[in-house]
């Protein structure tokens, strides 16, 4: 019996999908956001550097992605939800609820990466408790965005209750990435489809329209078993990958047309 509930649980997936788009291709509000549309764009305008290191980087060495990732972004929405009061239990659902949502980014038209090096505090390699830390330098880079962001949520893959917990906390999310990232909302619209000037996974099983100028990154995603329990800051826990996160290799629409001594230039057009 076990074995037959595995096997009909994608139709069933499917089903459920299948009717949740046919709701949303209503011009009809959901969450008060008019559509039609499954995806929920949500825009920020950028208010400072962004700076979001690639995963391989080590502690010393930061090199940055030019976009955030869907991990970095469903984090920040996590973030947000505490401090717009929901409770750990809910804050640990709506996790769950966006493993299973797809997020795609639409990057401002320009970026342009530079870089500097830092001081820091790292740990001692000599075992002396009188000095656990010393003084190091460290590489880093930021990026300066021209235009807004756009974050497209697939409201498909979730119910009435993740909708509405989207548009309520947007708004709560001030920063992406690294600390001091800061980005100021702007609104929320809704779209049947998304053009090329959002990423796309290399893997796509949809339509693929490639956009102008290009790279190819490898984004992180939370896993199809990520909970809060394990992805906090404050747990003993590791995550697994696999499970709790996974890399996606991404067609990111901007792509680089000027380098320099101290810089990286790139564009979508």
């Amino acid at each position: 019996m076990a074995r037959k509930k595995k096997l009909e649980a994608p139709p069933v997936a499917q089903n459920l999908r299948a009717g949740r788009l046919a709701a949303l291709a209503a011009v009809a509000p959901v969450a008060g956001v008019p559509g039609p549309g499954h995806w929920l764009i949500v825009e920020y305008q950028p208010t400072a550097l962004f700076s979001l290191k690639m995963s391989q980087a080590t502690s010393s060495v930061g090199k940055t992605l030019v976009v955030p990732t869907p991990y970095s972004i469903k984090m920040a929405f996590v973030d947000a939800a505490f401090r717009a009061g929901l409770s750990d239990a809910e804050c640990d659902e709506f996790l769950r609820s966006l493993a299973r949502v797809e997020v795609r980014i639409a990057p401002p038209e320009a970026a342009c990466v530079t870089h500097t090096f830092v001081k820091v505090r790292q740990e001692s390699r000599d075992a002396d408790p009188l000095r656990p830390y010393i003084a190091s330098i460290a590489y880093r880079e930021v990026v300066h965005h021209y235009g807004t962001w756009r974050w497209a949520f697939d409201l498909a893959a979730g119910d009435s209750t993740l909708a509405e917990r989207l548009v309520y906390i947007a708004p709560h999310v001030v920063s992406i990435g690294k600390r001091g990232s800061f980005i100021q909302f702007v609104g929320f619209s809704r779209r049947v489809d998304l053009g090329p000037e959002f990423t796309q996974p290399v893997q796509n099983q949809g339509s693929w329209r490639p956009p102008r100028r290009a790279h190819i990154m490898p984004l992180d995603d939370f896993g199809p078993e990520a909970d809060l329990e394990t992805l906090s800051s404050f747990t003993p826990k590791r995550p697994v990958r696999g499970k709790h996160r996974r890399f996606v290799a991404t067609i990111i629409p901007l792509g680089l047309v000027n380098t320099g001594p101290g810089f990286r230039e790139y564009r979508a057009t």
